[in-house]
């Protein structure tokens, strides 16, 4: 199919007016009038994604994450970026980007991450969007049974990808849950939203020392941070399920972890 016509799949899956004003969502490069045979998936628009897209011979990725989130002013080959945007323009592969359009999507990245850990039954929005309460970030759900906290988190670690970075919890381990919020990527800014909630755990990414200090220290749910690749990953499945149903394409979702964070140690004990 044409590339204009993938682009207008997407976009009805993830309406690029669903973004966050400072976002950058959509075709990033490429010719609208191309042919597109076959779409990889990936969170990130890094190198290692672009090498797996031209090993396999992908027409488009499509990314969670924006390659060019800022304001630029040339992609000349010197950089990073401009590097990538080179090879992909070079090779005739598009890039695509949905990002906070697809955080806030039913389903979208919250509904693939809670699925993941377990949660069952109905899901609703952790925060709903103001014009239409169906839909926003992070979801509410909960577990087949309640169980300890040590057990959610061993639980959680299992439905996702491995990482460097691992499962971690705040709280007490033997504290039963059952009520869950979680939020794909980054997510302590609905630290406050998901204790008036009255959840039993918070599941996140990138949780800091002090909103998580004092979160725990005022007695709100208890918390699991992964890695943000991890807790955005499972989406790309969906988003592949529904992008497949648009036309005949041949879509292949990357196993490539793309994490930052490359080793861990603890340490000696």
């Amino acid at each position: 199919m044409r590339l204009s016509r993938a682009v207008a799949a997407l976009e009805e899956m993830y309406p690029p007016s669903w973004a966050e004003p400072w976002d950058a969502v959509g075709l990033v490069c490429g010719d609208p009038d191309q042919e597109v045979e076959r779409v990889l998936l990936a969170v990130d628009p890094v190198a290692a994604v672009v090498d797996e897209a031209l090993e396999w011979g992908a027409d488009l990725i499509v990314t969670h994450h924006p390659l060019l989130l800022r304001g630029v002013h040339g992609v000349a080959a010197t950089t990073p970026k401009g590097r990538l945007i080179h090879r992909m323009i070079r090779n005739g592969v598009a890039l695509y980007t949905a990002h906070t359009n697809a955080d806030v999507a039913d389903p979208g990245v919250s509904d693939a991450l809670a699925r993941a850990v377990g949660l069952t039954g109905g899901l609703r929005p952790l925060a709903p969007s103001a014009d239409d309460p169906r839909r926003g970030l992070g979801r509410i759900g909960e577990l087949p049974e309640p169980m300890t906290l040590r057990a959610f988190t061993a639980r959680a670690a299992a439905g996702l990808p491995a990482t460097a970075w691992g499962v971690r919890a705040a709280g007490d381990p033997d504290r039963t849950v059952r009520t869950v919020a979680v939020c794909g990527g980054a997510g302590d800014s609905l630290l406050d939203t998901a204790r008036a909630a009255g959840v039993d755990v918070y599941l996140t990414a990138d949780l800091r020392h002090h909103p998580a200090s004092e979160h725990t220290e005022q007695g709100g749910p208890a918390l699991v941070d992964a890695a943000h690749w991890a807790t955005e990953w499972p989406w790309l499945a969906d988003a592949e399920r529904r992008l497949a149903q648009a036309g005949t394409l041949h879509t292949r979702v990357s196993t490539c972890v793309t994490d930052a964070w490359t080793l861990h140690d603890e340490g000696v004990k």
